[in-house]
């Protein structure tokens, strides 16, 4: 009689546990990976808001809370302007993802975060 090769039916449920915990604990870490890209594509949006502001200053001697006469600035896809504030030496922003992720900058206005002005912000 012909020996058969080939794995039990035991050793194949020890390799799909073990992948399965492997998994469990990839997943996670890939989340909050995705998390800190967003993070930083919006911080990254802010700063590029701050400089088209500062130019737009530079020649109106203002800010203006109209993104559309900044020169071309649009915030990356998927990201919106919830709120917006600008004046003669102040300026607010606040750039929101879907899913929840809020960031903000501000310039001359009382400190509501734990940042300082012209640094961006995410909560």
């Amino acid at each position: 009689m012909a020996r058969r090769r080939g794995f039990t039916l035991i050793e194949l449920l020890i390799v799909v546990v073990i992948i399965g915990i492997l998994a469990a604990i990839a997943i996670p870490k890939f989340g909050a990976t995705r998390d800190k890209a967003n993070q930083a594509g919006m911080k990254s949006d802010l700063r590029n808001l701050l400089s088209a502001q500062e130019t737009y200053f530079s020649d109106s001697s203002s800010y203006t809370a109209d993104t559309s006469r900044l020169g071309g600035w649009r915030p990356s896809t998927g990201v919106t302007i919830s709120a917006s504030a600008a004046g003669a030496t102040t300026l607010s922003f606040e750039l929101t993802k879907a899913g929840g992720l809020t960031c903000t900058v501000f310039y001359g206005f009382a400190a509501t975060t734990p940042a300082s002005d012209g640094v961006p912000f995410c909560n």
